[in-house]
């Protein structure tokens, strides 16, 4: 296990300013790593504890049925405050697909190696550009992952949702980070260096297999955005955009009354849709009349699946 003696730093992560709720992030360095209570966590003693906020059980689109009933069996056992042990961290990592099937043993060589680190809200867990040297498996809370173009447009890729592995490209690729990563809530991640996971992989082939699987669902699931900026139009971009929030699959889609389980703004939907948030905010307002969406909160409710779908091509 490695001990690091990381201080604690007590300032506060900035909100971001914005009507829709747009968050920017303060300095990364506005963490606290708490390796050493991690440790004691970890090999039986007195458990780590966190205080952020409710886990969220929902999976990445390319999740297979396994491991999204993995997720919500691990969503459902753990409260608010998480006390993370070697146990827990198992039964998280046994959600993912990076360890679908893998013995509980196999997982504990890698989380035994690890520590955890806790992010306020409005933090930067790392920069796009930023060296990679860690590979990041995200405990609790929520984390937002974007780039900046060039011209410096913003395109959103995601939202992670515990129990999630993240930053594993630049340490495979040996390059610097792709995108930036925000909390948007407190979070805590498990962090363990880019060395440790690679001999991991090169020992443990079935592992390597499947992170070879998720990366190859990643590509297909890029050329399938492609295809869509070609085939559909902005109108269909945002109904399936919406539909692939709320669903795994779009050939299982949810009920009528499905609730887009993270807060997406305008600015975000625009951004995953390839579209000006603009034309956005009138395609929303449209399906608002036509009762196809509606609000609830800061949230979106999708009134109408089969009409949405209609639009998607789906």
């Amino acid at each position: 296990m490695n001990r690091g003696g990381g201080e604690e730093d007590r300032s506060e992560g900035r909100d971001a300013e914005g009507d829709e709720g747009d968050e920017q992030g303060t300095d990364p360095r506005h963490e606290e790593d708490v390796n050493e209570e991690a440790e004691e966590g970890l090999s039986g003693g007195s458990p780590l504890t966190s205080t952020a906020g409710p886990v969220h059980g929902r999976g990445p689109p390319f999740a297979s049925g396994v491991v999204r009933q993995a997720r919500r069996d691990y969503a459902s056992g753990v409260k608010t405050s998480v006390s993370m042990g070697l146990d827990e961290l198992v039964r998280a990592m046994a959600a993912t697909p990076l360890f679908e099937g893998a013995a509980p043993r196999t997982i504990a060589r890698l989380a035994e190696r690890g520590r955890f680190r806790r992010y306020r809200r409005g933090t930067y867990l790392f920069y796009q550009g930023d060296d990679a040297p860690e590979v990041l498996f995200l405990v609790d809370g929520r984390v937002q992952v974007s780039s900046d173009s060039a011209s410096g447009h913003r395109q959103l890729h995601t939202t992670l949702e515990p129990p999630q592995f993240f930053g594993e490209l630049g340490v495979l690729g040996e390059m610097g980070r792709t995108a930036a990563a925000l909390a948007l809530e407190e979070s805590t991640a498990w962090v363990v260096a880019g060395d440790v996971f690679l001999a991991f992989l090169a020992e443990e082939p079935s592992a390597a297999r499947a992170l070879l699987r998720a990366l190859a669902r990643q590509v297909q699931s890029n050329e399938a955005f492609v295809e869509d900026l070609l085939y559909l139009d902005l109108k269909g971009r945002v109904a399936k955009r919406l539909l692939q929030l709320v669903s795994p699959s779009l050939d299982q889609l949810p009920e009528d009354g499905a609730v887009v389980p993270s807060i997406v703004t305008h600015a975000d939907l625009a951004s995953l849709c390839g579209g000006s948030r603009e034309n956005v905010t009138r395609i929303l307002s449209d399906f608002q009349r036509r009762g196809l969406v509606e609000r609830e909160g800061r949230r979106f409710v999708l009134m109408r699946i089969g009409g949405l779908a209609k639009l998607a091509g789906v």
